[in-house]
Formats: C-alpha cells, sequence, structure tokens
C-alpha cells in the first residue's frame, strides 16, 4: 500500500510499504481522511520534542486525525466492529499502570501516539493498525470530512469545558487556528460570549465569516472583564499575556505550546486567584466531540481549506497549502495525482 514516510527533517516520500495485519486486539481500518496537523509538520522540520527525548525517531509514518472503515479484525475483537465507520483516539497507553487504570491513558508515561510517538505507525496510508479498544463509531451524521476532525474536536471541546464558563460569560480565544476556531465554537454552541486574538488580516477575517464578529488583534481587543482566556496559540508570549488579560477569580486553559519555553509569573496567578489548566489529548472528549458533530450543535467543515491525495502532503508539510480559507489540509488517500 502507499503511506507517507518522513526519513528525515525536511524528507518526506510516498512509497510502497507493507499493508498491516491485525495483530490479537486489533483492527486495521481503511482509511478515508486524515488531517494534516501542527504536529505533523515539526515532525517533518524536526522541531517536535519527541525526536529530542527519543520518543520519536525517524523513518516514521505520522497521521493522527483520522476516519475510516475497519476491514479486518485481529484474534478477541467483536466480529461487530466489520464494516463499521470509526475514528479513533490518538493516544494508547499500555492498559495496566495506574494512570490507564485511572482513565488517564493519554498520559501514560508508556504510551504511543499514533503516528507520533513509540513507533505507532500513522493514517497518511491507505490502511491503518489499531488497538480496537481505541475504536469510536461514527454516526451517519458525522461525515469523513466531520470524521477527521473530531480528533482535534476533543481537544477543543476539552479546552472549553476547562474555562467552566456558561450561558452569558464572556471568553477571549487566542490564536484563530485550527483549535482556536474549534473551541470558540464549542463554548458558542454553549451560549459564551466569545471574543477571538489573532495576528493577520486574514485569519480574523475568516474568523469573522464564521460569525465571530469580535476578532480582534492586541491593539484592538476592548478592555473587557474575560471571565476566561484559552490560550491557543504557539507565540511564546501567549501564556504569559492570557494571565494578564484575564479576570481575578478566572481561568487561563494552556492548549497551544511553543516551541520554546515560555515563562508565566505565578504571583500573577496567586495574587490574582486564577485557576490555570493544561490540556494534553482530546481522549476524554472524544465521545462528546461526536454527539456534538452528529447533531449540529457544532458544524467545523468549513475550518477545511482542500482536500488533497497523499502525493502532495509533502509539499503541504513545507508550507506550500492550496489556495483556500480554511486552516485545516485534509488528505484522502484514495486520490492519486502529483503535487
Amino acid at each position: 500500500m502507499r503511506a507517507v514516510v518522513l526519513s528525515g527533517p525536511e524528507s518526506c516520500s510516498v512509497e510502497e510499504v507493507p499493508v498491516p495485519e491485525a495483530a490479537p486486539g486489533e483492527v486495521v481500518v481503511e482509511v478515508e481522511r486524515v488531517g494534516v496537523c501542527g504536529t505533523d509538520v515539526e515532525l517533518f522540520t524536526g522541531e517536535l520534542s519527541y525526536l529530542q527525548t527519543g520518543h520519536s525517531t525517524y523513518p516514521l509514518r505520522p497521521g493522527h486525525e483520522w476516519c475510516g472503515r475497519v476491514r479486518e479484525i485481529g484474534d478477541g475483537v467483536d466480529p461487530a466492529w466489520l464494516g463499521r465507520r470509526v475514528m479513533g483516539d490518538t493516544m494508547l497507553g499500555d492498559q495496566t499502570c495506574r494512570r490507564c487504570r485511572r482513565g488517564r491513558q493519554h498520559v501514560c508515561e508508556h504510551r504511543q501516539e499514533v503516528g507520533i510517538r513509540g513507533g505507532r505507525d500513522g493514517a497518511l496510508a491507505e490502511r491503518l493498525a489499531v488497538p480496537a479498544w481505541s475504536l469510536h463509531e461514527l454516526p451517519d451524521s458525522v461525515d469523513e470530512v466531520l470524521g477527521a476532525l473530531v480528533e482535534p474536536g476533543g481537544n477543543a471541546w476539552r479546552a472549553a469545558q476547562a474555562t467552566g464558563l456558561e450561558d452569558g460569560d464572556r471568553a477571549l480565544v487566542i490564536g484563530p487556528g485550527t483549535i482556536g476556531l474549534l473551541t470558540a465554537m464549542f463554548l458558542r454552541a454553549a451560549g459564551v460570549e466569545v471574543h477571538l486574538l489573532g495576528v493577520t488580516d486574514a485569519s480574523l477575517a475568516f474568523a469573522r465569516g464564521l460569525g465571530f464578529d469580535s476578532a480582534w488583534t492586541r491593539d484592538s481587543l476592548p478592555e473587557l472583564p474575560y471571565d476566561a482566556v484559552v490560550d491557543a496559540s504557539t507565540h511564546v508570549a501567549s501564556p504569559a499575556y492570557a494571565l494578564d488579560r484575564v479576570e481575578p477569580g478566572g481561568r487561563v486553559v494552556y492548549i497551544g505550546i511553543s516551541g520554546t519555553p515560555s515563562t508565566i509569573d505565578t504571583r500573577t496567578l496567586l495574587l490574582r486567584d486564577v485557576t490555570a489548566v493544561g490540556i494534553l489529548s482530546a481522549s476524554p472528549g472524544l465521545a462528546a466531540t461526536i454527539a456534538a458533530y452528529a447533531s449540529g450543535a457544532v458544524d467545523p467543515r468549513p475550518l477545511v481549506a482542500a482536500t488533497v491525495g497523499l502525493d502532495q502532503v509533502g509539499g503541504v508539510l513545507a508550507g506550500r497549502r492550496p489556495e483556500g480559507g480554511g486552516p485545516k489540509i485534509h488528505v484522502d488517500p484514495s486520490v492519486v495525482r502529483g503535487g
């Protein structure tokens, strides 16, 4: 089968690789759609911290925002999974440690991460092997575009939940990229007044086109009390800025991550009685995200600017994006064309 392979920094190719087999407890999925994530870009550039810690090594096969249909099952897997449309958790804990037993497999010390960590091949391929326990079935109302947006949506759902906000509260979301916009959508669906903070005119115009009229730059951001601030930016200065803008007694949610260490003044955190929450992984939010998409409460399909084939992934990772206003690029492994 064809799969995207990263053999080193800035080295990406589509290669013929063996078709995965369904090991005991696992399934093989025919991949229908995959999202390209900022983590994939960092794997391509060599900047991802896992490459320095040894949790990730080249060559590797990326892709973790996926959906598809189960085509094969291994020993011990319920045959009812065959033919089902599914997406899957990225974080694969060892299922035996204390954290996994408490439902926190996404922070398991020995976890694999699909397409990222621990040698677990990713979904930028025609087929993918994953444990059956990691699957979530997709209803008919969740198409392949939505299916591949469940994983980033789960992260955003958790960030929105972590704000603790309710109908009538006010939030500021820093960074109108995929995660920031998804977080804003979940907050809006809960009745929260959402403000977005960005840098480029294009990103702010796109956010306004989604109905977020309160989209600002730092210079234009109104001096309002923000009951929670979500930092979905990768800028090193954003964590401190978020803390400065939140109301005393409010919450700051950190879901963006910078390439270099960022700092906050814990005196500000303490003296203003602010709660800070870090979000890693969509794992606890996948089912709720599927339900929100299925009901139509949140529809993130406009975030997808274009859908390309595997042959174009290298260009996308290198920054050569197809035309389109949204921040997300999707990949259809069944498409074969040069790029």
